[in-house]
């Protein structure tokens, strides 16, 4: 078993993925997994996502789901970069520390840079900063230290971005003003979303599993705060998964009073068939992927020549609607779901990707 200063360090056979490892650091309690899923495009660049997992298969399923869906989420984004994730198991609130930090910086570093991370759900650019101090790759630092800085807002900017594709397919305007938000999970990324909504004129219903922070919310933007065991039933016109995935299930679907869903949750169907679903019941869906882009394009910014312009990072993001637009086109001429559509054009993107390095080792 290879060890880097006393980190356990295994792969984890997984067909159809580069590599996907496992480190456990005993002084320090880090359990983490790393997943490359492609890396045809470029390297595999995705957030450190925290969270307190029932077990490691559990753990294993996310960062799969996740880091597949960055390959795509790259592709259709022409960031350049391929596809990964990294998942810690513990608790965000009461397990961090600086050794465990420092422990998954090594783990990264033992890569080889075949995997760049960012921050994600239940880490911060705090977080990434102890990680820096044992791996240089690491996006989305503060801005000061010449970075990009917190991707979530980016995440938010492109997911209102997307909306305006979203509302003119499946509403005839381009503005939500007037129109009923459901926001599901209103944490960093969720809350900068309602606050663009709200400035834009749209009604919103709020939800959070930490109550306080909806309630908080709610009161800050004029919205109405509902119990987040509530928010997937409300009727609304859009409803927006801004949490974790899987929201939409055999257990929820029948529950949805919306006519579209867009959100900025990633994985948000927790099987292909439910996409299918909700084109089966004339439910518009923003696959998760392309609408969320925006915090990924960000910080991919920061790889490209001349280092991080915000302009330019803005610019990329605007892409996110004429892609949209394009995959329910797609979806319209081809009678399928928009989730099967996306999935197509990025695997054909893909395709050309292993094409062009084909013809390239040919030479």
């Amino acid at each position: 078993m290879p060890r880097t200063d006393a980190l356990e360090i295994t792969d984890i056979p997984v067909p159809e993925y580069e590599r996907v490892a496992r480190a456990i650091h005993r002084e320090s309690g880090l359990h983490a997994i790393i997943a490359i899923h492609d890396r045809t495009l470029g390297p595999a660049l995705g957030g450190m996502r925290m969270w307190n997992y029932r077990s490691e298969d559990e753990a294993l399923t996310d960062v799969l789901r996740l880091s597949k869906g960055m390959t795509y989420k790259s592709a259709l984004a022409r960031t350049g970069l391929g596809g990964g994730k990294s998942v810690v198991i513990g608790d965000a609130r009461t397990d961090k520390s600086e050794a465990l930090f420092l422990a998954m910086g090594r783990f990264i570093e033992s890569l080889g840079g075949a995997y760049i991370t960012a921050e994600d759900v239940g880490t911060t650019i705090p977080d990434l900063e102890i990680v820096r101090r044992e791996t240089k790759w690491v996006t989305g630092l503060s801005v000061a230290s010449h970075s990009s800085g917190n991707p979530s807002p980016y995440t938010a900017i492109g997911c209102l971005v997307g909306l305006r594709a979203v509302l003119e397919a499946g509403f005839r305007t381009s503005s939500p003003r007037g129109l009923t938000f459901a926001i599901q999970g209103v944490g960093a990324v969720g809350s900068a979303l309602a606050r663009g909504l709200a400035k834009e004129g749209a009604k919103l219903v709020v939800a959070d599993m930490h109550e306080d922070r909806a309630k908080a919310v709610a009161a800050e933007i004029g919205a109405r705060h509902v119990p987040h065991e509530t928010i997937l039933e409300q009727e609304c016109d859009v409803l927006a998964p801004c949490a974790l995935g899987g929201v939409v299930n055999d257990r929820t679907i029948a529950r949805f009073a919306c006519k579209a869903i867009a959100g900025c949750a990633n994985n948000q169907l927790l099987e292909p068939r439910h996409g299918d679903v909700l084109a089966e019941r004339g439910i518009l869906y923003a696959p998760d992927y392309v609408i969320n882009a925006g915090g990924i394009i960000n910080v991919s910014c920061e790889l490209h020549d001349g280092g991080y312009r915000e302009a330019e990072a803005r610019r990329r993001i605007d892409a996110i609607y004429p892609t949209l637009k394009e995959i329910f086109e797609i979806a319209a001429r081809e009678g399928t779901s928009t989730h099967r559509a996306a999935d197509r054009l990025a695997e054909r993107i893909l395709a050309e990707g292993k094409k062009r390095q084909s013809n390239g080792k040919a030479r």
